[in-house]
């Protein structure tokens, strides 16, 4: 499985666009007439169920594009996991953002494929290799996942439960698939996919 990221393209006006800043955690207000470009950071996009539990939509970095706009998602909404710098595009300059869009687009079906794969193990091993090729960066070890992910957000995304994924990931280090850095993970990629 392979991710290629779309760099966004720049608007060609003059004028300089509205930017704001938000802190980790925070919540990026949402509009059916705005979208997001993220400059710095890394946010999600979620909704819940009627018993409140999160079901996460997608991670989104640098030069992704999120927004209301591009979900029929209620409720709808955009998580800082980090501190984040966006862009307010409006919809006047929606067309200037079309390698964005297209990206968007080819995330969140590269996402939904990962989330129907079988075993969970492969499911989480997937999601991993996707999350490394998104916001990773490579050290000695391997590719760091660059990201503050926890087993329940990871559980959330891959509709199964927090031990699930807690057991898995140790059965990954146990077989020298990922190694522990401080909090995150290192994926070795000479691990082969029949071995998961």
């Amino acid at each position: 499985m392979t991710f290629s990221t779309i760099s966004s393209f720049q608007p060609t006006t003059n004028k300089q666009l509205p930017q704001q800043l938000f802190t980790a955690k925070s919540v990026i207000p949402v509009s059916s007439d705005v979208l997001w470009r993220i400059e710095r950071g890394i946010v999600r996009t979620l909704t819940w169920d009627e018993e409140g539990t999160f079901i996460t939509l997608g991670y989104w970095g640098m030069g992704d594009v999120v927004g209301y706009a591009l979900s029929k998602v209620k409720p709808y909404q955009i998580e800082c996991l980090t501190s984040v710098e966006a862009t307010i595009i409006p919809p006047h300059l929606w067309h200037e953002e079309i390698k964005a869009l297209l990206s968007h687009i080819q995330q969140g079906e590269e996402l939904l494929s990962i989330l129907h794969q079988k075993p969970t193990s492969l499911k989480l091993w997937h999601f991993l290799l996707w999350l490394s090729e998104k916001f990773g960066r490579d050290l000695e070890q391997g590719r760091l996942i660059d990201i503050n992910i926890t087993h329940q957000d990871i559980s959330e995304v891959l509709n199964t439960t927090r031990v699930t994924v807690t057991r898995l990931l140790q059965r990954f280090e146990a077989e020298g698939k990922i190694l522990r850095h401080k909090r995150s993970i290192v994926m070795n990629l000479r691990t082969q996919l029949t071995e998961i």
